[in-house]
């Protein structure tokens, strides 16, 4: 027999609403030929001069992952690796003009995704849930904890 629950399984609910709207936005975005990863990179870049580890940092991405996105905006045509102007040593990811406005559309396409989930709700609700979820991540779940690595299987 399985235990009762004392409380709400809010593991359940964070990670199936962050689920679902993450295919939502990779749907959204897929179809003005861009992955959530190269939205990330783009919104990032055209803020300020940024290395590519910067910008990795600021995406959660490992340094493979940020390799192959910054070459696919590089093969679109919406991003060029540069030497930064500050550091000659280090090199930016800076935004052609057609990658500008490659972000102003992601950004439109990414605010009308968080705008459908939050119009699903009573306005009420919406904005409790955003002030919520803010005290969240700024109080109790600002910053995560080491875990122990979880064991996989091989592949077979």
């Amino acid at each position: 027999m399985a235990p009762s629950r004392a409380e709400p399984d809010l593991s359940f609910l964070l990670d199936r609403t962050s689920h679902v709207l993450r295919t939502r936005m990779a749907a959204a975005l897929a179809e003005i030929g861009l992955t959530a990863r190269m939205h990330c990179v783009l919104v990032h870049a055209i803020e300020e001069e940024r290395t590519q580890a910067q910008l990795a940092e600021l995406g959660d991405m490992d340094k493979t992952t940020m390799v192959v996105t910054v070459d696919a905006l590089e093969e679109a045509g919406l991003a060029e690796r540069r030497p930064s102007s500050v550091d000659r040593r280090a090199r930016i990811i800076a935004l052609t003009e057609k990658g500008r406005e490659m972000a102003r559309r992601s950004q439109e396409v990414v605010d009308g995704v968080h705008r459908a989930a939050l119009g699903s709700l009573p306005a009420e609700d919406a904005k409790a849930l955003l002030q919520a979820l803010d005290r969240l991540v700024e109080g109790h779940l600002s910053t995560p904890v080491e875990a122990p690595p979880v064991a996989r299987r091989a592949r077979q």
